[in-house]
């Protein structure tokens, strides 16, 4: 693996190496770590890297790296760098002849990230996007529920996710998270939706199995002097026919990272929350509730396949994030020129996911702009 981003003072590139290296499946050999004038090399010496495959720029390391015999040079590359310099290295990592995974948002509009599925088509390579939730076991498992029709078919969906970290104006304090995320150049049209909301889409969709096709969106600045949206909710229906309400808000003073979902179908529901991912609760239309637990035999085989620990080991975001990682390496392996790999036969977030959230968030934004009630997908 070579990474783009993720110099020493990131908060996302750690995730991504200690994600990509505990399964002992994935190297990472080189990268370019910043853009700021030294950084790249402090950060290749603090992650003990051959000072030859640490450069400057992405640029360069794919010029270098691509001439290196096959049994050195990467495979893949994965993109840790603020929203609008995803398509840059995306692109020309995949015209280099490499794999890519990259953070999500794919890219920092929806023509970039239409651009990348159509060289992802022209190339063949594999491009992976983390949207991390849908790497928990429990997740999986209520996926499997509704897959399997245990829930009979689905009627509402509720999908929330309050933060507080930005119920003051940080990005004022020169706080970096804050400062590239509340800013349109950095981060796109959206604020908070385009951050989060994005996450809690992909999530209702995943599980549902379903794909939003229209939105009736409300999107906020509170925090006086905030040039994107920190607040976001809206009204949602799929292609399935259910209807949901979807929330996400980076005010809600107090929350850490409280992501949670319900899924209500003919037979039952069912209830899982982030913050505490190795439980689900289950609800029936004729019986008591059921607590569903990680680690245990009774679970699909979807959700054993992810699991990690045996139960009453709690499994959380690194583990979540690894299973990604590794469903990707996975795909990578098996990939063989002129074959086409199926990202849904290996479960990881793949292109398609990448230009659906972009979709979702320029429609929120269009939605929340227009007097019109409802604003399809296009």
């Amino acid at each position: 693996m070579g990474m783009v981003g993720g110099g020493l003072t990131s908060f996302i590139g750690p995730v991504h190496r200690k994600a990509a290296g505990i399964d002992g499946e994935i190297e990472l050999v080189c990268g370019a770590f910043s853009v700021v004038p030294g950084e790249s090399k402090q950060t290749g010496e603090a992650l003990y890297l051959n000072p030859n495959r640490v450069y400057e720029t992405y640029q360069e390391m794919f010029e270098i790296e691509k001439t290196l015999p096959p049994d050195q040079r990467i495979d893949f590359v994965s993109v840790v760098t603020p929203n609008h310099v995803h398509f840059g290295p995306s692109k020309l990592a995949l015209e280099s002849g490499f794999h890519v995974l990259v953070e999500k948002p794919i890219a920092f509009s929806l023509d970039e990230a239409k651009t990348l599925q159509k060289v992802v088509s022209k190339t063949g390579l594999i491009l992976g996007l983390t949207h991390t939730y849908t790497g928990y076991p429990l997740v999986k498992e209520a996926r499997n529920m509704v897959k399997t029709g245990k829930l009979g078919k689905i009627r509402k969906v509720y999908v929330e996710y309050p933060q507080g970290w930005l119920s003051t104006l940080l990005e004022g304090t020169g706080n970096m998270q804050a400062s590239w995320r509340t800013d349109p150049k950095q981060s796109g049209m959206g604020g908070a939706i385009g951050d989060i909301g994005t996450h809690a889409a992909n999530l209702a969709e995943y599980i549902t199995g379903s794909n939003i096709t229209e939105i009736c969106a409300m999107l906020n600045a509170v925090v006086k002097g905030r040039k994107l949206d920190d607040d976001a909710s809206m009204l949602i229906k799929f292609d399935n026919g259910a209807t949901g309400v979807l929330i996400a808000t980076q005010v809600a003073a107090g929350d850490e990272n409280n992501l949670n979902i319900r899924v209500y179908g003919e037979k039952g529901g069912l209830e899982w929350k982030q913050e505490d991912p190795n439980t689900m609760i289950v609800k029936w239309l004729d019986r008591p509730k059921e607590i569903v637990r990680a680690g245990q035999k009774y679970l699909s085989d979807d959700a054993k396949a992810f699991t990690r620990t045996p139960a009453g080991h709690p499994e959380g975001y690194l583990e979540a994030f690894a299973n990604i990682y590794r469903a990707f390496g996975k795909a990578v392996r098996d990939y063989k020129p002129g074959k086409k790999i199926n990202a849904a036969k290996y479960d990881f977030p793949d292109v398609e996911d990448g230009v659906r959230g972009m979709n979702f968030v320029q429609t929120a934004v269009k939605s929340a702009q227009s007097t019109r009630k409802w604003t399809k997908l296009k």
